[in-house]
């Protein structure tokens, strides 16, 4: 059976094919020759191996060999068994006809396409040719127009150079005066793999801004930094930080200037497209934003700042902004689509005590305090900026200026305004320049400034006299307290006080009538007393309340106090003496003054400045343990 069937195949295999199929197959080839090409036509039938078979007398094969190169199949090996040959070629015809058509509208296309390129290209060549020859025969410039780009050259080159405040500035850190453990904070929080946002508190003309700018020079490219060497520092002062709630205008996050009324580039407002501006937060991608006063800026800014800290880009929207719009360049819709990096470590600087600035600020910020100028200070500052201008000045004058200045700001203006009286006056300015005590007066009664320090101690003791404790921004001072006390003419005395003291401060008063009649055993309406606080105005809060009470009782029971102790705290109707604030400020002011022992709260020890040296500070809890630090119990002994 199997020789049967192979003897019967051989006889298919052997059988001539109609002469009309054969007629058809040499026209299908040379049509598929003809729509590839000669060359394409022999690279396809090599690429699919069909080289051997298109040569085939078989008419099957030469069939097989054409369905691979028209269908690209390399895979093929057999045409389908269920169809026959004039089937298949007839397949075949037709997609040789649609190639053919396909080829034709193609061709077809691509000359539109030339002829509108052509036409496009004239068009552009002519407006490129209106345009310079608009240019060659008319210019913007003109006399006047010249006249003033002249001028402008010209300031180039008359500036002043430098001003005495620049040349002043310290120029390193070490020149930083006063602020060591300030500077050394600044330093860890920034050169570091994991820098924190930071805020700078302190009083004005102490070196905050001057220290971030000389620490941001020493991290730049350091071994652990994240700063490179062109990393940015953006310094901008917060009271000149504006916005537009309509967001057309914001210089600190950027704003979109739609293309209509807000001056969008030419090319784009006649687009239709809106142009995004960056603002500093982007420039300081990658390195600092510096934020002078920054108390100052508006509150709702501030909230916008703080969402740009925590996603570290900046994100713009805008009414004109269509994202399938194809006209818009790319840059613009990646800006609105993904938003703008803005990874900076921001520093803030103010003069602004803690508790004024938004606690969502402060609780993604690291604290740094810088200190109050003590007069050593400010002697040390004065020396420093006399050498930088060459001017010899006598320890005693560096004396009066630090009575009229508490910081290095204050100080150098008096300096420099005396500079400019001496160099005037020495018409050869052929040497060194000394000053005299008279220029630093005149700079002085210049500016009208007052000494800093009224109260000054001594060391002779007094009845119904003591100070207190103050703080005036970040500046502790004395408060001046005191009392005297006469026997009531009357049934009944009086108690008289400041009426600008403040409420408070009054009710101390009521609460240390009460402590006396406690601890002594008898009423203060025997007497006429009267409170006063020296230079006037408000004491804030209850502060003095220990202080006032004290001064009582020196004057009613004519007991001396000592004047180089100055004492700090509220008292209770139970005599106790309870914390207050601004400790730290507090203890620093009284040791500028002179004062050699302060009493505080014993709630208040861990306030107490470490390594506090010239003065010793007493904590205690009742107001009796005050009595054997304040009075002058040997001259009381005496009498």
């Amino acid at each position: 059976m199997k020789q049967l069937r192979l003897k019967t195949d051989m006889r298919q295999r052997n059988q001539p094919q109609p002469l009309d199929l054969k007629i058809r197959v040499d026209i299908l080839k040379k049509q598929t020759q003809r729509l590839f090409g000669t060359q394409e036509f022999i690279i396809r039938a090599s690429k699919l191996d069909a080289v051997d078979i298109l040569n085939s007398p078989r008419l099957k094969d030469q069939l097989l060999a054409l369905h691979k190169i028209l269908s690209e199949t390399p895979t093929i090996n057999e045409l389908p068994g269920n169809r026959s040959l004039e089937e298949i070629t007839t397949e075949l015809e037709n997609l040789v006809a649609e190639q053919y058509a396909r080829q034709a509208v193609e061709k077809k296309m691509e000359a539109r396409v030339q002829e509108k390129m052509e036409q496009d290209y004239n068009q552009y060549v002519q407006e490129i040719s209106r345009k310079v020859i608009k240019e060659q025969t008319k210019s913007c410039e003109n006399a006047q127009t010249l006249k003033k780009l002249g001028l402008l050259e010209k300031m180039e080159f008359n500036g002043l150079n430098r001003s005495a405040f620049n040349l002043l500035r310290p120029a390193c850190l070490e020149e930083l005066i006063g602020q060591e453990q300030a500077v050394k904070a600044l330093l860890a929080k920034l050169n570091t793999p994991y820098p924190q946002h930071i805020l700078l508190y302190g009083p004005p003309g102490v070196g905050k801004t001057t220290c971030a700018r000389l620490a941001m020079d020493m991290v730049r490219g350091s071994q652990y930094s994240v700063f490179k060497e062109n990393a940015p520092f953006i310094e901008v002062d917060g009271t000149t930080l504006r916005w537009d709630p309509r967001e057309s205008t914001n210089p600190l996050l950027g704003s979109v200037h739609d293309p209509i009324y807000q001056g969008a580039r030419r090319e784009l407002a006649e687009e239709g497209i809106p142009e995004p501006k960056l603002g500093l937060v982007s420039d300081a991608h990658g390195g600092i934003l510096f934020i002078d006063e920054i108390g100052e800026m508006d509150p709702y800014l501030q909230n916008k700042l703080l969402k740009v800290m925590e996603d570290k880009r900046v994100f713009f929207e805008s009414s004109y902004y269509d994202p399938h719009d194809e006209s818009i360049p790319q840059y613009i819709k990646k800006i609105f689509n993904e938003g703008v990096p803005a990874d900076f470590i921001l520093i803030g600087a103010t003069t602004r005590p803690r508790e004024e600035i938004t606690p969502a600020f402060r609780s993604r910020c690291m604290e740094i305090f810088f200190e109050p100028l003590n007069p050593q200070h400010i002697k040390q500052i004065v020396a420093n900026s006399a050498r930088k201008l060459g001017v010899k000045i006598a320890d005693d004058l560096q004396d009066i200026i630090c009575n009229y200045s508490n910081d290095g700001r204050t100080a150098n203006m008096i300096l420099t305004d005396a500079f400019g009286m001496a160099f005037n006056e020495n018409s050869a300015q052929d040497g060194t320049i000394v000053l005299q005590k008279e220029h630093i007066h005149g700079a002085i009664q210049n500016s009208r400034l007052t000494p800093q320090m009224i109260c000054r101690v001594s060391r002779q003791a007094e009845t119904g006299k003591i100070y207190g404790l103050g703080v005036n921004g970040y500046q502790g001072s004395l408060i001046e307290l005191e009392a005297i006390a006469f026997p009531a003419e009357g049934q009944q005395g009086s108690i008289q006080f400041n009426n600008t003291a403040g409420t408070m401060t009054k009710d101390s008063v009521a609460n240390a009538a009460s402590v006396f009649r406690k601890l002594h055993g008898y009423k203060l309406n025997n007497y006429d007393v009267h409170i006063n606080v020296i230079g006037g105005g408000q004491v804030d809060g209850p502060s003095a309340g220990a202080a006032i009470y004290l001064a009582i009782s020196s004057a009613v029971q004519e007991k001396p106090v000592r004047q180089d102790v100055a004492v700090s705290g509220e008292i209770s109707i139970q005599g106790r003496v309870k914390p207050v604030g601004g400790i730290y400020q507090k203890i620093i002011g009284a040791r500028q003054a002179g004062i050699s022992k302060v009493l505080i709260p014993r709630d208040n020890i861990a306030d107490i400045p470490t390594g506090i040296k010239g003065i010793e500070v007493v904590p205690i809890g009742d107001i009796s343990e005050a009595y054997e630090h304040i009075f002058d119990l040997a001259k009381e002994k005496a009498n």
